[in-house]
């Protein structure tokens, strides 16, 4: 149908995506940009959202750059004005920020390190809902799509305490949905697996690691940050416009069951 719309086409829209200057994050911002969107590229240092920035607008997109700690809440208040100020809306936010400082059993897992999980990994996003959420209903919606984790779908012995944040945030985007969906706002999380990330260095660089989840895995490798954009695209487009409380995992089949018929 030559004239048609996209139901990929981003074109109008502004997107604020945290964690933005590399992995999943950066990769989603390029691909919102190359669909049309104007892209606020945020993380905590400013030098490697620019660029982030750069990258885009060398392929023809609109974007800038504005550094944000998430944890902190004015922070993200500073990243929302500034998407408002420079552009005057915002229609999606993608919450990809995180952090994990704690790498082993929850049993010697810090009081200090658990709250730190927490408050980044779900109170930040649910700040920031709250912060773009009015604004998106007096225009008529939005969407917001948090990036969670197949860590919140099941047991870890080195990653309880972050798998525990990956699962609220799944049910965060479930109570967002239902909150906001009467103002046409959609909330969803995207939860990857293992994935070729600086995030996920300790797992993938790994052999032992490596070998067992790449054996374990239907698709037989770990993922690309690129096979995740993917989807932040189709959950900020009119492609998605009916999906909302929802979580895609995209983790090479590791959820659907091991190929693998024995032990090492």
């Amino acid at each position: 149908m030559s004239g048609a719309p996209s139901l990929f086409d981003l074109a109008g829209q502004v997107a604020v995506v945290t964690g933005a200057s590399r992995g999943i994050g950066r990769a989603i911002a390029l691909r919102l940009a190359q669909h049309g969107a104007r892209v606020v590229v945020s993380s905590r240092k400013a030098e490697a959202c620019q660029l982030v920035v750069e990258e885009i607008a060398a392929a023809g997109g609109e974007a800038f750059a504005q550094a944000c700690n998430i944890g902190r809440k004015e922070d993200l208040q500073a990243l929302v004005n500034a998407a408002l100020s420079r552009w005057g809306r915002i229609d999606a936010a993608i919450c990809n920020a995180a952090v994990n400082p704690h790498f082993g059993p929850m049993a010697g897992l810090p009081d200090e390190a658990f709250d730190k999980i927490m408050a980044s990994n779900v109170r930040s996003n649910l700040w920031l809902a709250n912060m773009v959420a009015p604004g998106m209903a007096e225009r008529g919606g939005g969407a917001i799509v948090i990036v969670s984790s197949i860590g919140g779908l099941r047991g870890s012995p080195v990653l309880g305490a972050y798998g525990i944040s990956k699962a609220a945030d799944m049910q965060l985007a479930r109570n967002l949905a239902v909150e906001w969906g009467p103002r046409n706002i959609r909330a969803n999380c995207i939860a990857p697996g293992l994935v070729r990330t600086d995030f996920a260095r300790a797992l993938w660089e790994n052999p032992d690691i490596l070998r067992k989840r790449t054996r374990d895995t239907p698709l037989q490798r770990i993922g690309e940050p690129d096979e995740i954009a993917g989807a932040a695209v189709f959950l900020a487009s009119a492609a998605g416009r009916f999906m909302t409380g929802q979580t895609i995992v995209i983790d090479g089949g590791v959820l659907a069951g091991s190929p693998s018929m024995g032990d090492d």
